[in-house]
């Protein structure tokens, strides 16, 4: 099964596994975070991030999520990939965790490609619908 982690900052990927939690209605197995705050050395992080990354990896292959390209999670991240090991997606939402975590089974490349999709095809603008009023009739 393929590993999961996710670097952001402060509290997103806590509260991104939290969500996903919810959703699926367990706690994913072999998926964890770090939360990188203002005071943060990233430096000082990457030992943790390589300890995660290392623990996570079944043999399977880790997919990093991040949640804004060019930020310290994202360069922590890029320190981190191995291609066709560990692999890295920037710009984290829920509608891609959950797609990651669904096709987590598959290959590494699979699990890739599907979470860019889950986050891409996750944003939507959200239809208006007509409200229809059974008391007043309006």
């Amino acid at each position: 099964m393929i590993g999961i982690l996710l670097i952001t900052h402060g509290t997103l990927g806590e509260s991104l596994i939290h969500c996903a939690s919810h959703v699926l209605n367990k706690r994913p197995a072999r998926l964890k975070q770090i939360g990188i705050t203002a005071q943060d050395d990233p430096l000082l992080l990457l030992p943790q991030a390589r300890a995660l990354v290392k623990d996570l990896d079944d043999g399977s292959g880790v997919l990093i999520l991040s949640d804004m390209y060019g930020g310290s999670p994202a360069n922590i991240a890029a320190k981190l990939l191995i291609p066709g090991k560990v692999e890295g997606v920037a710009g984290v939402n829920l509608p891609m965790l959950i797609r990651a975590l669904t096709y987590r089974d598959k290959p590494l490349q699979t699990i890739l490609t599907k979470a860019v999709s889950g986050g891409c095809e996750g944003v939507v603008r959200i239809p208006s619908l007509a409200v229809h009023n059974a008391a007043t009739g309006s």
